[in-house]
């Protein structure tokens, strides 16, 4: 009888030291997996991050910078409306006196032949002052151009003769207007129209939007990690029930 009892005590004493040993086992398991998941994924994902949120804080740095330049000189511009303006007089007018630098503290004075053009805007009989730009109307109210001011008075004399030539071989011309009618001048070109403020928001905009997809994919990829750990963990318990299950029952 007791040979019997001690057969039994040992063979309860094995199945407990087994499940133990199971339990032990599929811990050990898990512990390993979750230090593999965090030594491979955690590096990488805060990198990943890091440059995307460094990607879409440059982009707002742009939108900024370019909300204070481009795109303010552009609504503040009256000129939004493109038509065609038939040129009616083209003449110099006189020299324009302009200074430039020759030097730290140094300026000289050189002179450069105002061209004063005057066109009809889509032939309405509106007569208006021609100007190259809106930093050209801005500085002057006479002359249609502003060359650079340098020492060589002939390289500007050639410059505007060449303008004049110019506007006198082409009669019609594209120019922008003010549809209200509050400014006399007309522009030639605009230093900011459409194509100049798309392409200088397309860049900021592409920045934005891979910076939010790096983020995007590493939380999708941060996501998919936890749920194939979760998986895993339910398929180790199953197995682990299923192990137990056999060994009560043996």
């Amino acid at each position: 009888m007791f040979f019997v009892a001690g057969a039994r005590n040992a063979a309860g004493s094995g199945r407990e030291n087994e499940r133990r040993s199971i339990y032990q086992k599929f811990r050990e398991v898990d512990i390993l997996d979750k230090k593999k998941t965090v030594t491979a994924l955690k590096p990488g994902e805060d990198r990943a991050i890091l440059l995307g949120l460094g990607m879409i804080l440059c982009s707002i740095m742009m939108y900024f910078v370019l909300g204070i330049t481009v795109l303010r000189s552009y609504a503040d511009s009256v000129w939004t409306e493109e038509g065609t303006c038939a040129v009616i007089n083209s003449t110099v007018t006189g020299d324009v006196n302009c200074s430039y630098s020759c030097g730290s503290d140094c300026w000289r004075a050189s002179r450069y032949p105002c061209l004063q053009v005057y066109v009809s805007v889509n032939n309405t009989g509106r007569i208006s002052r021609l100007s190259h730009n809106e930093e050209t109307q801005d500085a002057s109210s006479e002359c249609v151009y502003i060359p650079r001011c340098q020492k060589d008075r002939m390289a500007m004399h050639a410059t505007i003769m060449n303008i004049s030539q110019h506007l006198k071989m082409n009669q019609h011309i594209s120019c922008y207007y003010d549809p209200s009618d509050q400014q006399d001048a007309v522009l030639l070109t605009r230093l900011y129209d459409h194509s100049v403020v798309f392409h200088s928001l397309l860049w900021p905009s592409c920045t934005l939007t891979v910076g939010a997809l790096i983020i995007v994919m590493v939380k999708l990829t941060q996501y998919l990690s936890r749920l194939c750990e979760e998986i895993g963990k339910i398929k180790r318990f199953l197995s682990l029930a299923e192990t137990l299950k056999t060994s009560t029952e043996q």
